[in-house]
């Protein structure tokens, strides 16, 4: 497989992934609160802390795998420009202290996330 098919397929994969993701978080939880695009990218800091771990020398050979899941899936499936844009629209409409509290809990919730993939790796690598 082509690296530009494999992260055409891990794209689309990703997008659709992340879109599912955000209906099913507003029929779930509503829109007060930007929990889709904060959900994915807890997982897709979870999964890209995983993949970082697993793709290469450990586990798959990388050529392939990492631009169709890294690349092509998480990077359509994160969304860190949402982010911003929910942040912006919280500040615009001056929703401070749910701005500050998106901020904080996408940063630490992120990182937590890339730290506990990457160490749940390990164990099984």
């Amino acid at each position: 497989m082509n690296t530009f098919v494999a992260v055409a397929v891990g794209g689309a994969l990703g997008a659709v992934s992340r879109y599912s993701f955000g209906l099913v978080a507003l029929a779930l939880i509503g829109n007060r609160f930007p929990w889709a695009t904060l959900g994915v990218n807890v997982v897709g800091s979870f999964l890209i802390g995983l993949a970082a771990v697993l793709i290469g020398d450990r586990i798959v050979d990388g050529e392939l795998w990492r631009p169709l899941i890294i690349v092509g899936f998480l990077g359509a499936f994160t969304t860190f420009s949402a982010f911003s844009l929910d942040t912006l629209l919280l500040l615009q409409q001056g929703n401070y202290n749910t701005a500050l509290a998106y901020i904080l809990g996408s940063v630490t919730l992120c990182l937590g996330g890339t730290v506990s993939g990457m160490q749940l790796a390990k164990i099984f690598a």
